[in-house]
């Protein structure tokens, strides 16, 4: 007998008796005597609903039997009301649907093969053992839209062992005993256990999302049906609401952002420019001036850095340049040509709650303490350097 899933994909509730109970960590494995729960297999994860009041967590064949692994126990002989979480089936349906369709036309356009699959929670994958470039990739999923649109009726059979030696199907490894054929007529016919829509219609949409190598081919991602309808528009409500501080209308917030990015560009140059006069401006009364310690607000850390450098082309001796951060921690310079600076450093950071490093000669990084207290440690320790 064949399982009630296989048999219609599209049963939500069905009726059982409970053949086997057992208590294994904390949750029960519960076998039926039929079962709409789809098993995890074949690269499509399990159902989930309940069976009466208990909840199924899990639906997993073992040794041969499908085992619905639940939160409470049941009865042997109990007759149960079984309920799949549609929502959850029909997404999975869809998705399943949608890599057939892909993978059948990527075959078919491209010469790929079909060497891995991954439904995941949020997006699936699919791995092609041949690389697409960027024009390849947006032709397969305007094949694949196009022939979802067409609505082609999907057909599931059961061939007799010389029926599939006549027939060409996709399969990632020899089958024996019955198979069971998903046709997709004009795209794909593959041997697969798995839950699908009846028509490509009900797929709805495939949105590929990305692609990169792998391997020696490529591998994709992508979503399909409600899962593209829900990120599509979130990505919209996004897009609205950047286009909204842009001032400008959603399809044109590309445009806006890149001006402001030149824009931004320009002033991070201005900004540049003039933090490099005033380290010079900042660095020139330290001329002859030997070791120094100096607390300046309002430097970034590469700021800091190049005031530092500054100071020590003209003073002679060690500099060390500090300045406060918004998030209340110290930033730190220090350098001293020719010198070692690592056992001041591990010093410091010791004594001052701090973290950085660098060469020998000049270290950055920060400490979380006061101005006196970073002075107090100077006075003590720079002629221990």
């Amino acid at each position: 007998m064949k399982p009630l899933y296989e048999e219609n994909p599209y049963l939500t509730q069905f009726s059982a008796t409970v053949t086997a109970c057992e208590e294994k960590n904390g949750s029960w494995e519960i076998q039926l005597s039929q079962t709409a729960f789809y098993p995890e297999g074949g690269g499509q994860p399990f159902d989930l609903g309940t069976l009466d009041n208990a909840a199924v967590l899990e639906v997993h064949r073992k040794d041969g039997a499908i085992v619905h692994k639940c939160t409470q126990p049941l009865s042997l002989g109990q007759q149960v009301t079984g309920v799949i979480d549609w929502n959850r089936r029909f997404d999975l349906m869809q998705h399943h649907s949608g890599e057939h369709i892909v993978s059948g036309l990527a075959h078919s356009m491209f010469g790929c093969d079909n060497v891995g699959f991954h439904m995941g929670k949020e997006t699936i994958t699919i791995d092609f053992n041949v690389l697409l470039d960027d024009a390849q990739i947006a032709a397969l999923e305007q094949a694949a839209n196009r022939y979802i649109w067409e609505d082609h009726p999907i057909q599931v059979t059961y061939p007799t062992p010389q029926e599939l030696e006549h027939l060409s199907y996709r399969s990632k490894k020899e089958l024996l005993g019955e198979v069971r054929i998903i046709s997709f007529p004009g795209a794909d016919t593959c041997a697969c256990c798995g839950t699908h829509v009846s028509s490509s219609g009900q797929v709805g949409l495939v949105k590929l999302l990305s692609w990169q190598k792998f391997r020696s081919g490529v591998r994709i991602e992508l979503v399909c049906g409600q899962r593209a309808a829900h990120l599509f528009s979130q990505v919209w409500e996004q897009t609205r609401k950047i286009s909204g501080l842009l001032s400008a209308k959603p399809l044109e917030a590309e445009g806006a952002l890149t001006r402001l990015m030149d824009e931004s560009q320009k002033k991070s140059s201005q900004i540049y420019e003039l933090e490099d006069t005033l380290c010079s401006l900042l660095a020139q009364p330290f001329t002859g001036a030997g070791d120094v310690v100096l607390f300046q607000p309002s430097f970034s850390p590469d700021g800091l850095r190049r005031l530092c450098a500054r100071i020590l082309e003209l003073c002679g001796g060690r500099c060390a340049c500090f300045s406060p951060q918004s998030d209340g921690r110290m930033q730190y310079a220090i350098g001293f040509p020719g010198g070692d600076l690592r056992p001041l450093i591990k010093e410091l950071n010791t004594q001052l709650n701090g973290r950085g490093g660098g060469k020998p000669d000049f270290a950055q990084g920060f400490v979380q303490a006061d101005q006196k207290s970073i002075q107090a440690f100077f006075d003590l320790h720079w002629n221990q350097v």
